[in-house]
């Protein structure tokens, strides 16, 4: 049974840097996709970004250029870094492997 944990999220000023990680326990291939997914307050849980077999990432728009996927299939881990972080940024940010979620962490950007 595969397990995904959150961590890494808190509380920073817009500008700041905030660096997510899930670790991924049981059985994990590499060629499946995982991703990280985030849900503000009253809002739909959307993509945030996913990392594919092979290495290919995709991102949604509204982060393109500020945060990066990247996964280490030997530790089952897979990071998002994100920069230059904006109050719209603020969410609770879910890790995804095939149909399993993470609890989440909270993400919350000041202004």
């Amino acid at each position: 049974q595969v397990q995904l944990v959150e961590s890494g999220g808190g509380l920073v000023q817009a500008g700041g840097s905030l660096r997510l990680s899930c670790a991924a326990s049981g059985k994990i291939s590499s060629i499946n996709a995982m991703g990280w997914y985030r849900q503000a307050p009253g809002k739909q849980r959307e993509l945030v970004a996913t990392v594919i077999g092979g290495g290919s990432t995709i991102y949604a728009d509204s982060v393109k250029g500020r945060f990066t996927i990247s996964r280490d299939n030997a530790k089952n881990m897979v990071y998002l870094q994100m920069n230059s972080l904006k109050p719209e940024d603020t969410a609770l940010y879910y890790c995804k492997y095939l149909w399993i979620w993470g609890q989440g962490t909270r993400v919350t950007v000041s202004s």
